[in-house]
């Protein structure tokens, strides 16, 4: 027993002086030239890797730094830089024959530059591409052909704590950088589908994870390689994502989970996206509650181009349904897509108005009634004609009194207003455009006033430049509109404009309007010339007197 276990120990003496002695005695920098050729050959790109060393213990060997070239269209600069590279190897065949068998591969703290041009190519796209393997086979001896390049299997692959920084050609903004990259591929073959999981922290401190199924690689086309995976996002920041323009003004946060399918020709994604802090324009304020999107696409991506065929949004208890097509056109998207929902909660929807700019006046609030809506988006997103209507419906405008804003008005239509305006109907024809929004048709009935119509626009900066005409009824205000020149019998109507800001508007009597109308006036029958002045009639109804002449 004891002779045994001196043979024992005697063998596994032996071994750890041959683990420490064999590194010294085996050249493994001789193996370089050999793994930068299999590499290049299998990328299609030039390889450079540092100095060896071998490790008996973990059957490795190891370089102290990596470069991956680009692909000369994007960038002269490497794809990938890494601090070190390890190589596992099999031993035997190492160490007897002298032959290089690699089994896993795993890159360390590696930089890695992502670049998209105008027409939606990716720098690694080529990526063992047959056409892209000419020039390293021609520069790194001992490189195999096409057909070697089409046969990599890698037993594992792994990405350490990596960052890659997303950016496009030519530059339109600063590149987006994305660390704690982790990549773990097993099985790997260029030939056959392959396990994948990718865990990333996204700008603003978020996450992204992505766990599926990749492969076979695309010889043509990296980028079309066929995935199927399971995909969570945490916090993302809209506004540091490379999914948003920053020219939009999109901001927030964004979660997500769902799925993405891809055959290399048509990708199909679904899933819920939760919105919070949401910002959708330049001059919009973060909403106070979040939305949830529910969706379906389908995108060619050959052509960058795709249909949204489930697009359900919700804000609480109100639901629009949005779907529509999208293409890249060069450097921008275009899109064509319908908004609607129908008597969707105001009180729902209230929060969601700061979010797309639109200011109500100051200290007051939308309460109670229900919003329907219909829109159509056309164009480029950084230039889109959204067209459609809006009908709101027994609401109140709280802490906002319009009698009080038209002076006299209420006091004329026998009726107390308080200090809210309910109102009992609006609606209008929109149009909006990066200028700004024009209203036409409005229609605004308001119980305790009459029925206020006309039209206008709101400026980018919410400027209101309108033209109304409140039509009032009531003993008082038909004696005094007939009195004034306005209006038929039984009716009053006071011509009147909407100027200020959303935030401030100004009420004040449209004395041209009235001229027009008094001229009109004065050519019908039985128009009696001592009456009393119409301007300064209808100037008493905004609370105005006219100054006496000097």
């Amino acid at each position: 027993m004891k002779t045994a276990l001196k043979v024992v120990g005697i063998v596994v003496l032996v071994l750890l002086v041959i683990a420490i002695a064999l590194p010294f005695f085996l050249n493994v920098n001789s193996f370089r030239p050999e793994i930068e050729s299999k590499l290049g050959a299998a990328l299609g790109r030039t390889v450079k890797v540092g100095n060896l060393s071998l490790s008996i213990l973990s059957g490795s060997v190891g370089a102290d730094q990596l470069s991956i070239s680009d692909d000369p269209k994007f960038s002269s600069s490497p794809f990938i830089t890494a601090k070190s590279l390890k190589v596992g190897v099999q031993l035997f065949p190492l160490i007897f024959s002298k032959k290089l068998n690699v089994t896993h591969l795993v890159i360390d703290e590696p930089s890695i530059t992502l670049l998209r041009n105008p027409t939606g190519a990716w720098n690694f796209s080529s990526l063992g591409s047959t056409s892209a393997q000419a020039s390293p086979a021609k520069n790194q001896p001992g490189a195999q052909g096409e057909g070697n390049a089409q046969n990599v299997k890698v037993d594992k692959l792994d990405v350490t704590d990596g960052t890659i920084s997303l950016g496009s050609v030519p530059a339109k903004r600063k590149p987006l950088v994305y660390d704690k990259v982790n990549i773990s591929v097993s099985d790997f073959s260029t030939t056959t589908a392959f396990p994948v999981t990718v865990s990333v922290r996204t700008p603003g401190g978020g996450g992204l994870k992505l766990d599926g199924t990749a492969g076979p690689i695309n010889s043509t086309d990296t980028s079309l390689t066929p995935l199927q995976a399971k995909v969570n996002i945490s916090k993302l920041d809209l506004s540091q994502s490379a999914m948003v323009d920053p020219s939009l003004g999109i901001a927030g946060s964004a979660d997500f989970d769902g799925s993405l399918n891809s055959d290399g020709k048509a990708a199909k994604a679904n899933g819920v996206l939760k919105l919070s802090s949401l910002k959708l324009v330049p001059k919009g304020s973060p909403a106070g509650y979040p939305v949830q999107v529910q969706y379906a696409l389908t995108h060619d991506l050959a052509r960058q181009s795709g249909q949204l065929t489930q697009g359900d949004v919700s804000i609480g208890k109100a639901l629009a349904k949005l779907t529509g097509t999208y293409e890249a056109r060069g450097e921008s998207t275009y899109v064509r897509m319908k908004l609607a929902g129908d008597a969707m909660p105001v009180d729902d929807l209230e929060a969601m108005l700061p979010s797309v700019g639109v200011v109500l006046p100051s200290g007051s609030k939308l309460k109670g009634g229900t919003l329907s809506m219909s829109f159509d988006a056309t164009g480029p997103l950084d230039n889109l004609v959204t067209t459609g209507w809006i009908r709101l419906g027994n609401t109140a405008l709280t802490g906002f009194n319009l009698g009080s804003k038209m002076a006299a008005i209420s006091a004329l239509s026998g009726k107390s207003m308080g200090n809210d305006t309910s109102i009992q109907n609006l609606s209008s024809n929109v149009h909006m455009t990066t200028a700004g929004t024009r209203l036409d048709n409005v229609s605004l009935v308001v119980p305790s006033l009459g029925t206020v119509a006309g039209a206008g626009t709101v400026s980018p900066n919410g400027a209101l430049d309108f033209k109304m005409g409140a039509n009032l009824s009531g003993t008082t205000v038909t004696s005094v509109t007939q009195m004034a020149g306005l209006g038929g019998k039984g009716t009053g109507n006071i011509p009147f404009k909407i100027e200020g800001t959303t935030s401030d508007p100004k009420f004040v009597p449209d004395v041209g309007a009235m001229a027009t109308s008094q001229l009109k006036n004065l050519t019908k029958p039985g128009v009696q010339g001592g009456q009393a002045n119409p301007v300064d009639s209808v100037m008493g109804l905004f609370g105005k007197k006219k100054k006496p002449p000097k």
